[in-house]
């Protein structure tokens, strides 16, 4: 039991910030000074050497800033600019390992130097773990150990028949009297696959959070909120960087154990992919969405079927979905939750890379489906579309005000908010979340 104790505390070390972040931040600084005076070698001071670093670090720069070139406008690996910070932790980990390599180098392959040469890949190595803390404290992705290994995902269950829309009556929510005995203390976690029976679209399992109300004799018919992720992303970043459980958790403790059913969804297939939640060459991610998982959800949990009780919500690529799913589909979803959510999908930085990736080139097929096209053809009176970004995200920031104009000339309500100090980061939706869900729980009833 004591071993299980400790297995579970060191799972939930936070890697983010605090003693581990301070620890990256001590042996880095070491392990560079330790590079650096390798190289540089003790008396007497040679200038060359100094040139020799100073040509390193400025080839780390130039390197970092290729290797971006390289992903953004080449390759179309990323739709956007990586942030400003992202760029410099990668950089320090680029300089590391040169750092390292020159070392290696200086050191040479002389005999009784075995020590010297492992205090340079040593010191390589804090090097390159300090840019991944960082980059990841960046995105807050994996805030914790367990999270980082995959524990947190792991260890959700099947869902199981008992918890089947079949398995127990239930009511309108506003019909719902919570039961004199009481209710559990906190929701729970399930997955499913949800196949795509209807459009072919192969999907990776979909993570379900339960609230303590739908553990009730009589379950009230909850709303739903249908959630996305990021793209490269996996649908389990909403358990971890998003903190699902935990905010949702919140909500129903502050509502007699009332939350709405959250469904992580995947309309990628591959944290690689980008389907641009759209049905093109790449996959029908949309009907998928449409046609195989609302379906499944309304068939098979205890929950509200009317569109005034569903939401979308994503980050990034899942904000642009939730986004999409409101402006083409408002039969299905009356609200959405666009956190750092794109004026329009993209595979590049270049939009006719998009056009021609995915749709041969057909300029007018791909403007018939983004959300402008949709926000100027039709009315949305009743829908509510909440949008979120950093105020340091500068591109999402531009983007969200378009979306936000565009929507309120469909007749939505918009609410937008620029998150102080923060980036395209899952920190940023921390601080936005209470806002959004609130907005919703005030649409839905929920007092």
């Amino acid at each position: 039991m004591d071993a299980l104790y400790k297995m579970d505390a060191l799972y939930e070390l936070r890697i983010v910030d605090g003693p581990v972040a301070a620890a990256c931040w001590i042996l880095a600084s070491c392990g560079t000074a330790a590079l650096c005076w390798v190289i540089l070698g003790g008396a007497p001071f040679r200038p060359a050497r100094l040139v020799v670093l100073t040509a390193v670090s400025l080839g780390a720069v130039a390197l970092t800033a290729t290797i971006h070139w390289l992903l953004v406008e080449c390759a179309s690996v990323f739709p956007e600019n990586l942030p400003g910070e992202v760029l410099a932790a990668s950089g320090f980990g680029l300089l590391g390992l040169l750092l390292g390599a020159t070392a290696l180098a200086r050191i040479g392959p002389r005999r009784g130097a075995w020590g010297q040469r492992g205090l340079a890949v040593a010191s390589a190595a804090s090097t390159a773990l300090l840019s991944g803390q960082m980059v990841n404290a960046y995105f807050g992705l994996s805030p914790t150990l367990g999270d980082l290994v995959g524990r947190t995902s792991a260890e959700v269950r099947l869902l199981e028949r008992e918890l089947r829309r079949s398995a127990a009556p239930a009511v309108p929510l506003a019909a719902w009297v919570p039961p004199a005995k009481g209710l559990p203390h906190a929701g729970e976690l399930r997955t499913a696959d949800i196949p795509g029976t209807a459009s072919g679209f192969r999907a990776r399992p979909a993570y379900i959070y339960l609230p303590p109300a739908y553990f009730a004799d009589t379950r009230p018919e909850l709303p739903v909120l249908l959630l996305m992720s990021g793209q490269p992303g996996n649908p389990s970043d909403w358990l971890t960087g998003g903190r699902l459980k935990a905010k949702l958790d919140r909500f129903a403790a502050e509502h007699a154990g009332v939350a709405p059913v959250g469904v992580v969804v995947d309309p990628l297939g591959s944290p690689s992919a980008n389907t641009l939640c759209m049905d093109t060459k790449l996959g029908a991610a949309e009907s998928y969405l449409v046609h195989d998982v609302v379906p499944w959800i309304k068939e098979s949990l205890s929950v509200a079927k009317g569109p005034e009780h569903w939401a979308s919500a994503g980050f990034s690529f899942g904000g642009t979905c939730a986004v999409q799913l409101l402006a083409k589909h408002p039969e299905l979803v009356h609200s959405a939750l666009g956190f750092a959510a794109e004026e329009e999908p993209a595979l590049a930085k270049d939009r006719s890379k998009t056009i021609g990736m995915a749709f041969d080139g057909d300029a007018a097929a791909f403007d018939a489906q983004v959300p402008a096209h949709h926000f100027a053809t039709r009315r949305l009176e009743g829908s509510l579309l909440f949008l979120a970004v950093g105020s340091k995200d500068h591109d999402f920031v531009g983007q969200a005000r378009v979306l936000g104009d565009q929507a309120r000339t469909a007749g939505a309500a918009v609410e937008m908010v620029f998150v102080q100090g923060e980036g395209h980061s899952w920190e940023m939706i921390a601080k936005a979340w209470g806002h959004g869900i609130r907005l919703l729980a005030e649409r839905w009833g929920i007092g």
